[in-house]
């Protein structure tokens, strides 16, 4: 290893499909001065033996637009390095055998035609025609995915070290990392056997070992082990090269064609974890013992689609472990732990569809300092305090690995891992009636039973079975008064000297005013993007209160933090407090009775906070709303929670409402979410949120150039409301279509229960521009389950519009 360089602008650890990716698109972009380090052999660790199935749709637009990368460069890759990739486009197929499944495909058509993908829809006789060996006696339908296909991959592999060679990028293998060095939170360089490669950028690929690796430097990265399996036969007549890919979810099985035979696997309901004690020392190019036993739960249903499969010679019964993680998506990005450590890992045994995408994605990461494009769903800040705990994990992630192929109920939640964080009024609300959900490990409730009804989720593709729950505490919040447990809430103290400067650079709305104010603000990157959306108010002329929402928090702190300059410190305080919002037409009336301060609108003005008195406890109200009526959000020392909830449910006018009634309500009032209708990909003027931008003041923040340049210059999207009959059932990633042409897709849906409508956000996008006036101009409609239903347009709220419920 007399040739292993000293220094390197940056090293990738990890020789699978996804170091070699990121090694690939790395040097094609001048970054010749990379180091690939691989402890073994190339491709020795898991992707030797994948299964190869390059499938692109997902729910996100992005992360299929990530696919389709990988896509785009398998195509082209072989003609360029000379190393055959086994890359072939033969298309996909996706069967429905009952008519909930055939209402998910339909909903899975209208998402890739939003994406601009290409997909079919299919009788079972026209997709027996492409997949002739398969019986269609119980096939509802089939949807086919032209531009789908698979590859080798090894070969890919290899073709993607042999590019990124071609760059100048430096791989080595056989020289295990064997240190991380960081030195005062730094990354100095990483040590080998064979001597030491000083460089500023790791980028840790090392599959399922990136777990234990990461932690070695303090950064967790949740994945686990977890076995997976499936069989190569012998030729069987009439399969064909051409023979399309072929996942059958009813089934639990997908199919490929692979040398005149079949492999063919499937996702279990009761999967096998690995390694629970650690990967045994030395595993490489090695497989597992093949369990047939575990695996004959598959043969039964497998030999009845696919009859041959009855007679035909078994080559081998492959059991290789893959890494998995507890949502079911991979894991990108710069560890929030650690500046300049990347990771890419965790790839739920799609690692071929995704490697070259990801790659992309991470190369671009790590010379630019940001993403492409948005990819919050496969972010590593998506995690939290519970994805810590292994045992957290494995749990959960068991549980989304046998979820692969059931079908994705909107609105679903997990079962595992709970309860484990929870309010202090979690007795309290279970005793009432709460049905609750999880997010980032927090109890929530999401609605409440009646008196004889049962606190249980029944979900459906129709009306889900908590429509009528909503509704009621929908009209509560409308006409009375609700109290909602917010205490997952993340919530952050901003102190020092420096404070209101570095916050206000950060914050796009004003932040630095008296006392007492609170702003609701945006946080934008160089491009005018929303990074955060969220709450903040001025508690002293050095501190800050800082809030935003449950599954953001460690996106949000990293955000922040890494955005900080001067004399000032940024803490996190969610677990100190509890929150109860209180909100409706009575709740001043109600909250006025138990508290000797004054509520009026001249003594508690919209837009400000304070400590007031509530029961005989001290509480900071928040005079703000997200559901668009009078209320306050009032955060307390958990101790207190207990007390002046049921002072407030002793009045006998309050009722208590959940996560989903929120929801219901924010779509009415065209309220913004972040991560569904606004984020990096997006800015103020786009989003309709300029109004919250410091523009006039001429004080200086992050992003304010690009706002600028698009309030002068116009936009090529802007976000709008549309409303529908309120027999369509909208859920996000419908179709828009304007005078005819695809413009776009909702990228928020539900019900208005006041309005009485079907109601969604969505941005209408045209290359040369969209204005007011060419938003009004059009007739809309919108693809829902791949038929087209009538909608109108919207600019302003469905429900008061003038916003004098609000201020009221």
């Amino acid at each position: 290893m007399t040739d292993l360089p000293t220094t390197a602008r940056a090293v990738i650890i990890g020789g699978g499909i996804v170091g070699c990716s990121v090694a690939y698109h790395l040097g094609k972009l001048g970054w010749s001065d990379t180091v690939l380090l691989e402890r073994k052999k190339l491709t020795s660790g898991t992707t030797f033996h994948a299964a190869g199935l390059v499938g692109q749709l997902r729910t996100s637009a992005n992360i299929t637009q990530l696919l389709g990368h990988s896509v785009a460069l398998y195509k082209t890759l072989e003609a360029e390095t000379g190393l055959q990739t086994g890359w072939k486009m033969n298309g996909g197929l996706r069967l429905a055998c009952n008519a909930e499944r055939w209402t998910e495909v339909k909903r899975q058509a209208t998402t890739a035609h939003s994406f601009g993908l290409e997909m079919h829809l299919l009788t079972p006789k026209e997709a027996q025609d492409l997949w002739p060996l398969m019986t269609i006696d119980d096939l509802v339908g089939a949807a086919y995915l032209p531009t789908d296909g698979q590859a080798n991959p090894s070969d890919i592999t290899q073709s993607l070290a042999r590019g990124a060679r071609m760059a100048g990028v430096k791989i080595f293998e056989d020289t295990p990392v064997t240190r991380i060095i960081v030195e005062d939170g730094r990354i100095r360089g990483v040590e080998t056997p064979f001597g030491t490669i000083e460089c500023e950028k790791v980028v840790c690929c090392a599959g399922q070992w990136t777990r234990s690796l990461a932690a070695t430097v303090g950064v967790n990265v949740p994945l686990v082990s977890v076995e997976h399996q499936y069989m190569v036969t012998e030729r069987i007549e009439g399969v064909t090269p051409t023979l399309p890919t072929l996942r059958d979810p009813d089934r639990l099985t997908y199919w490929k064609e692979e040398v005149g035979g079949l492999v063919w696997g499937g996702y279990e309901p009761n999967p096998k974890p690995w390694a629970q004690n650690g990967i045994p020392e030395g595993f490489h190019f090695e497989l597992l013992t093949s369990d047939f036993d575990h695996y004959s739960q598959f043969m039964d249903d497998a030999i009845a689609r696919v009859p041959a499969l009855a007679n035909a010679g078994v080559k081998q019964l492959i059991n290789g472990p893959e890494s998995f993680t507890p949502d079911g998506n991979f894991i990108l990005g710069e560890a929030p732990e650690l500046r300049n450590f990347f990771v890419g890992a965790g790839f739920n045994a799609f690692g071929i569809a995704s490697g070259g995408g990801a790659g992309m994605a991470l190369a671009e990461w790590v010379a630019t300092g940001s993403a492409p494009y948005d990819l919050w769903p496969v972010d590593i800040r998506r995690f939290g305090p519970p994805h810590r705990v292994t045992d957290w994990v494995r749990s959960r992630t068991m549980e989304a690995y046998a979820k692969h192929y059931t079908i994705a109920w909107p609105a679903e939640e997990m079962r595992s891992a709970r309860p484990t964080r929870r309010s202090p009024l979690y007795a309290q609300l279970k005793a009432a009636g709460a049905c609750f959900g999880e997010k980032l490990g927090w109890e929530r409730p999401n609605w409440f039973a009646a008196p004889g009804e049962v606190a249980e989720d029944h979900y459906s593709y129709q009306r889900p079975g908590w429509f009528d729950a909503v509704g009621r505490e929908h009209r509560a919040a409308r006409e009375g008064c609700v109290v909602i447990d917010q205490t997952s809430f993340a919530k952050f103290a901003l102190k020092g000297p420096d404070a209101a400067k570095a916050l206000n650079w950060i914050a796009a709305g004003n932040v630095d005013r008296a006392v007492g104010s609170l702003t609701y603000t945006q946080m934008l990157n160089e491009k005018g993007g929303i990074e955060c959306d969220l709450t903040v108010v001025r508690r002293a002329a050095d501190e800050f209160y800082i809030v935003t929402g449950t599954g953001f928090a460690t996106h949000d702190f990293d955000w922040i933090s890494r955005n900080l300059c001067g004399n000032v410190q940024l803490f996190d305080v969610t677990s100190g407090s509890a929150v109860l919002s209180v909100m409706g037409p009575r709740s001043r009336d109600i909250l006025q009775s138990l508290c000797p301060d004054d509520l009026s609108n001249a003594g508690f003005p919209f837009g400000s906070a304070r400590t007031i008195s509530i029961a005989g406890c001290a509480v900071l109200a928040l005079r703000v709303t997200y559901v668009g009526e009078l209320g306050w959000e009032l955060h307390m020392p958990t101790e207190v929670a207990v007390t002046v909830y049921e002072a407030l449910m002793a009045t006998g006018q309050v009722t208590n409402a959940g996560y989903r009634a929120i929801e219901t309500l924010r779509l009415e009032k065209g309220y913004r979410a972040w991560g569904s209708d606004i984020g990096p990909d997006h800015t103020p003027v786009e989003a309709g949120l300029a109004w919250a931008c410091k523009m006039k003041s001429g004080l200086p923040f992050l992003g304010r150039e690009a706002v600028a340049v698009q309030l002068a210059k116009g936009v090529k999207k802007r976000l709008a409301t549309f409303s529908a009959a309120p027999e369509v059932i909208l859920l996000g990633r419908e179709t828009i279509y304007r005078n005819g042409e695809r413009v776009g897709w909702l990228s928020s849906g539900g019900f208005g229960h006041t309005v009485g409508k079907a109601i969604g956000l969505g941005y209408i996008r045209h290359p040369e521009g969209v204005t007011e006036d060419f938003i009004r101009s059009g007739t809309y409609e919108l693809e829902v389950a791949s038929e087209r239903v009538l909608a109108q347009v919207h600019l302003a709220p469905l429900y008061d519009p003038q916003n004098t419920r609000v201020k009221a």
